[in-house]
C-alpha cells in the first residue's frame, strides 16, 4: 500500500466513525511505515487491532513497541498448532521456535498479562481439509500446555475454518479434497450464525485501495455492493441494507460458530 492510499485510509476513518480498525495482511510488520500507520489510524477508533503470523514482527518490535503500547494495539497472532513438525510443515523450519521466542517477546512487554490493558489473542486454523474443533475446549487446551511448556500467557484464542480460496483451494483441488470439503462446509450451515457475520459490519479495504464486504470476498474479487469503488471515492460506511457480495466461500462462515 502506497502513502498516498494509506493517508486515503486514515481520512476514511476519521469520517466513518468505525469502531474498530483491523490491519491485516500478508504481513502487515513487512511495510515501512506500519507504525506512523498505526500512530496515525488508532485515534479514529475505540480498537486498533494488528495481525501477524509471529514470523516477521520480531524485526519490527523494536521499531513498534512504544506505538503498540501507546495505541494499546491488539495483537492477534496465528499459532495454528503446538506441534512443532505441523507447524513447520507449512510455516518452514525454525518458524515454531520463533513463534514461540516472540509470544515469550510479546509478554516481556505486557501483551497477554492481566491489568495491562494489551490484549494477546491467539489464531488456530486447521492444517487440513476438516473443520476446527470446539473452540472452548481449544482454548483451554493451550492455556494450559502453552503455560506449562513455555510459561506463556495469552487472552483469547479463536479456530476457524479454512476457506476454499487461494492456496487452500488450490491444494483442495489438487488432492481431490475440494468437493468433499465443500460438503462439509454445506452440511455444517448453522443459521444462528448469520446474524453475527463480520460481512454485516466491516469493509475491507485491499492494498490498492478498494473496498470490499470482508477479507475473503477480496481474495474472491467480489467488490463492495458488486461495483468497483475506491477509498478515495466515500466518506461514510455503506448503508445498513447494502447488497452483500456473496460466493461459495460463505458458507465457511456459517459453518459451526461461523466467522463472527
Amino acid at each position: 500500500m502506497i502513502r498516498e492510499t494509506m493517508d486515503q485510509v486514515i481520512e476514511f476513518a476519521r469520517c466513518g466513525h468505525f469502531e474498530t480498525i483491523d490491519i491485516t495482511g500478508g504481513a502487515p510488520e513487512l511495510h515501512p511505515d506500519l507504525g506512523n500507520f498505526i500512530k496515525s489510524v488508532s485515534p479514529y477508533a475505540s480498537k486498533t487491532i494488528l495481525r501477524s503470523n509471529l514470523t516477521a514482527l520480531p524485526r519490527k518490535l523494536n521499531h513498534l513497541v512504544d506505538i503498540l503500547k501507546e495505541s494499546q494495539t491488539t495483537i492477534v497472532a496465528s499459532f495454528p498448532s503446538l506441534n512443532e513438525v505441523q507447524l513447520e510443515s507449512f510455516r518452514g523450519k525454525g518458524s515454531f521456535q520463533s513463534s514461540i521466542d516472540t509470544l515469550k517477546t510479546l509478554n516481556e512487554m505486557g501483551y497477554g498479562k492481566e491489568k495491562t490493558g494489551l490484549e494477546l489473542d491467539l489464531v488456530v486454523n486447521p492444517s487440513g481439509s476438516f473443520l476446527p474443533p470446539s473452540q472452548i475446549e481449544t482454548e483451554n487446551r493451550f492455556h494450559r500446555i502453552i503455560k506449562q511448556k513455555w510459561d506463556i500467557r495469552f487472552n483469547r484464542l479463536y479456530t476457524f475454518a479454512n476457506v476454499p480460496l487461494g492456496r487452500f483451494r488450490t491444494w483442495l483441488v489438487k488432492s481431490g479434497n475440494f468437493e468433499n470439503y465443500m460438503e462439509k462446509l454445506i452440511s455444517a450451515f448453522n443459521p444462528c450464525a448469520i446474524k453475527g457475520l463480520m460481512c454485516r459490519n466491516l469493509v475491507s479495504v485491499s492494498w490498492d485501495g478498494y473496498l470490499f464486504d470482508c477479507d475473503f470476498n477480496q481474495a474472491a474479487g467480489l467488490f463492495l455492493g458488486k461495483q468497483k469503488t475506491h477509498v478515495s471515492e466515500i466518506k461514510n460506511p455503506p448503508e445498513p441494507g447494502t447488497p452483500i457480495a456473496v460466493g461459495n466461500h460463505c458458507f465457511t462462515c456459517t459453518a459451526g460458530s461461523g466467522f463472527t
